[in-house]
């Protein structure tokens, strides 16, 4: 018995044994190199770069698309409006079209607006006199030639005395040539040249034109180096009247009820052709 225990322990050791020779090593791992590391981390860099190249190109396609989106949407908007556009002038090809008369809109203007040239016969009633009168819509305010001009006060309020600057071929009724004439001043302007700074008074006078009639507001001041007496500006001629550049004397001269005035109508008449626009 105790030899056969015996026998059965060898033959245990001897088979375990047995299984160890059999049983192949496990190598053990070789140390990294400073290449192998290096070799190692470019790799990892490079698939890491590679991902995100992707990523990008990714998200790049995907902002062309919702671009390309915007953009059909905005066309198929355009080619509907298209479509009713169409529509509509489909419906009125079969109406009559409007014709619109050009003729009738100039008549129209023409009867709101008095038609003037680029130089007219002015009437003042106050001064009892005519003048001839230059028209420039370049120029803000009117103005009449004045001399000897004199400011003064009447009653608080502020009056200039002066006389009408005049050459000695210049038309007006001889009787109000050398009259002095008073008015109260409206306001003044400040007139900046390259001589300096001027301020001249700014009167209201009753002015006609042809058939109109109406307050008119003259700067005074010495124009009688100059070929017109008056000068019409924009303020005149806004709304009331149309200047047609290529025509004078448009409108016959006013009279006034002196013997002298009426004496030369005629006279003056026949020297209007010979005016120049020197100014």
């Amino acid at each position: 018995m105790r030899y056969g225990f015996v026998g059965l322990a060898a033959a245990l050791s001897l088979t375990l044994a047995g299984c160890s020779l059999m049983q192949p090593e496990t190598p053990a791992p070789s140390p990294l190199t400073g290449p192998a590391f290096d070799a190692r981390i470019d790799e990892l860099e490079s698939r890491l770069s590679q991902q995100c190249d992707s990523s990008e190109a990714l998200r790049s396609q995907l902002d062309y698309q919702q671009n390309l989106t915007a953009d059909v949407r905005e066309v198929g908007g355009l080619l509907r409006h298209l479509r009713g556009d169409v529509a509509t002038l489909k419906t009125s090809r079969d109406s009559e079209p409007a014709v619109v008369n050009k003729a009738c809109k100039a008549d129209d203007l023409l009867s709101t607006k008095t038609l003037v040239g680029r130089s007219e016969w002015v009437g003042l009633p106050k001064l009892e006199t005519y003048l001839k009168a230059r028209i420039d819509s370049g120029a803000k305010t009117s103005s009449l030639s004045a001399g000897e001009i004199t400011t003064f006060e009447r009653d608080g309020d502020d009056w200039v005395r002066f006389k009408l600057a005049l050459k000695d071929d210049d038309e007006v009724v001889e009787a109000r040539r050398d009259e002095w004439i008073e008015a109260p001043i409206e306001r003044k302007v400040r007139i900046i040249q390259a001589s300096g700074e001027e301020s001249r008074p700014v009167i209201s006078l009753l002015m006609t034109l042809g058939p109109i009639r109406q307050n008119v507001e003259f700067t005074l001041n010495d124009r009688s180096h100059l070929d017109y007496p008056v000068l019409l500006g924009r303020r005149f001629l806004l709304d009331i009247a149309l200047v047609d550049v290529a025509q004078r004397y448009v409108h016959e001269r006013p009279s006034f009820s002196t013997a002298e005035s009426d004496g030369q109508a005629n006279a003056e008449s026949d020297n209007q052709a010979g005016d120049e626009d020197d100014e």
